[in-house]
C-alpha cells in the first residue's frame, strides 16, 4: 500500500482521530486558560501593590508633616508598604520628596514608587522569567493653619456664602463651612473673593471669582472646625432698663438700644434684652473695649452710611469678642452694615443665628472674626488673623493629609 493509501485510510478513520487532534491542541489550549489566569492574578497584584503605595505616600507625608528627616521618610513609608501588601524581596521602592513628576512637585508632598516582580504560573510553559508590575502614589499635606470666618450649622445649604458684588480679601486667614450639603460653601453673582484656602465639611458651589492663594481648590470633605467659644460665659442679664439716651454711654441692660448720632461708649458689656441694637443711618458710634451681648430676642440692625468705630476687649472674659448672641436663641438674621471708614474689631459671635454682612466695614489691620450658625456676605473687607494685641483667639484649621495622585 502506498504513503497516499496509508493516510487516506488514516484521514478516513473514525476512531482515534479527535484524541490525537486534542492531543495536538491541547498545549495551545493550556497556553490561552493559562495566560488568562496569570494576568488576572498580575492584575490582582498590582491592585494591591497600589493600595500599598497609597498606604506608604501618605506615611511618608505625615512623617515629612512632622520634620522628619528624608531618610526617616523613607523608612517610614517602606514600612508601609511592607506591612499592606508588598513584598520587598521582591521589588524595589523609591521615596522622592518633593516628587519627580507630576503637579505635585512641591516641598509638602511625597511620591512613591513600588515595583514587584512577579511569578509566572501558566505561561511558564511558554516563557520564561518574571513580570514586573509597577505602580506610584503622591499624598500632600496642609500644615494647620487659623480662619477668621466659620460657618457651625451643619446640615444647611450655603452655609457660608458670598454673594452679589461682595468683595473680601483673606490676606492670611481660612473660609470654613461644617455643613456635610453639598454645596455649604458657595460663591456667587458677582462676588470676587480672596482667600489662603477654603475648608468646607460638605461640598462647593462656586460660579463667581474665588482665588486661593495656598490651595489648588476648596478643600471638601473637611475636617469640623468646633465652635472656638462654645465655653464662653453668659453675662448676667440685670432686671430694669438702662436709658439709652444721650450721647454717651456706660455698660448695663438695655431693652432695646438705638444709637443715632454723635455717640460714645465707655468700656464693658453691653446687654440687650429685647428689641434689638440698631444704628442708623449717618450715626457716629464709637467704643473702645466694649461687648455687646444680645438676648430675649435682641438681633443687630446696622443701617448703611454709619460710621461705626467699636473695638473689642483685649483682656478677660469677652477678651476679643465684640457681638455675642445668645446661643439659646431663635433662628434670626443679624444686618450688619457700616461705610467704608467704620472700623469693628473683634468677633461676631452668633453660633444659633444669621449674620448678613452688607457694609464695606473692617477691623483693624482686617482683625474681624465671624462664628455663626449661617453667613451671608455681600459687602467688601479685608480680613487677617495677624491680630496680636486685639485680644482675638486663634481659630486653629486642622492640618490635612491627602492622597492626590
Amino acid at each position: 500500500m502506498g504513503k497516499v493509501g496509508i493516510w487516506r485510510r488514516f484521514l478516513g478513520a473514525k476512531k482515534g482521530n479527535v484524541a490525537i487532534l486534542t492531543a495536538l491542541g491541547a498545549p495551545l489550549l493550556i497556553g490561552f486558560c493559562g495566560l488568562g489566569a496569570d494576568a488576572g492574578y498580575w492584575f490582582y497584584r498590582q491592585r494591591d501593590i497600589q493600595g500599598a503605595a497609597d498606604i506608604a505616600a501618605y506615611n511618608g507625608t505625615v512623617a515629612l508633616s512632622n520634620g522628619a528627616t528624608a531618610d526617616a521618610i523613607t523608612t517610614t513609608s517602606t514600612d508601609g508598604a511592607s506591612s499592606n501588601g508588598w513584598t520587598q524581596a521582591k521589588g524595589t521602592i523609591t521615596v522622592n520628596t518633593p516628587p519627580a513628576s507630576g503637579p505635585n512637585q512641591n516641598n509638602q508632598s511625597v511620591e512613591v514608587l513600588l515595583t514587584e516582580n512577579e511569578d509566572r504560573f501558566f505561561t511558564a510553559l511558554f516563557a520564561q522569567g518574571t513580570v514586573p508590575v509597577s505602580v506610584r502614589a503622591v499624598a500632600t499635606y496642609r500644615a494647620t493653619q487659623a480662619a477668621c470666618m466659620v460657618g457651625l450649622n451643619k446640615n444647611k445649604a450655603m452655609t457660608v456664602q458670598f454673594w452679589g458684588n461682595a468683595s473680601a480679601d483673606f490676606t492670611q486667614c481660612n473660609i470654613v463651612s461644617d455643613s456635610s450639603a453639598s454645596n455649604a460653601f458657595a460663591v456667587g453673582g458677582a462676588a470676587n473673593v480672596t482667600a489662603p484656602c477654603v475648608d468646607s465639611v460638605g461640598g462647593s458651589y462656586v460660579t463667581a471669582t474665588l482665588t486661593l492663594t495656598s490651595c489648588s481648590s476648596v478643600t471638601t470633605k473637611a475636617h469640623f472646625v468646633y465652635d472656638p467659644y462654645a465655653n464662653l460665659a453668659v453675662p448676667p442679664v440685670a432686671p430694669g432698663c438702662a436709658n439709652g439716651n444721650g450721647s454717651a454711654l456706660s455698660e448695663g441692660t438695655y431693652c432695646g438700644l438705638t444709637l443715632q448720632g454723635n455717640v460714645t461708649l465707655s468700656a464693658g458689656v453691653y446687654v440687650i434684652n429685647g428689641g434689638s441694637l440698631k444704628i442708623n443711618s449717618n450715626a457716629n458710634i464709637s467704643g473702645t473695649g466694649v461687648t455687646f451681648y444680645l438676648t430675649n430676642g435682641a438681633t443687630l440692625d446696622f443701617n448703611g452710611n454709619a460710621d461705626i468705630n467699636l473695638t473689642a476687649p483685649t483682656s478677660g472674659t469677652y477678651s476679643g469678642i465684640l457681638f455675642y448672641g445668645d446661643r439659646t436663641q431663635p433662628s434670626a438674621v443679624n444686618k450688619i452694615n457700616g461705610d467704608a471708614t467704620s472700623n469693628m474689631t473683634g468677633a461676631f459671635y452668633f453660633p444659633s443665628q444669621e449674620v448678613d454682612f452688607q457694609g464695606n466695614f473692617s477691623g483693624s489691620g482686617g482683625c474681624t472674626q465671624v462664628v455663626a450658625d449661617t453667613i451671608y456676605y455681600t459687602g467688601s473687607a479685608t480680613f487677617s488673623t495677624n491680630c496680636s494685641g486685639k485680644g482675638l483667639k486663634t481659630i486653629p484649621v486642622p492640618g490635612s493629609v491627602t492622597l492626590v495622585e
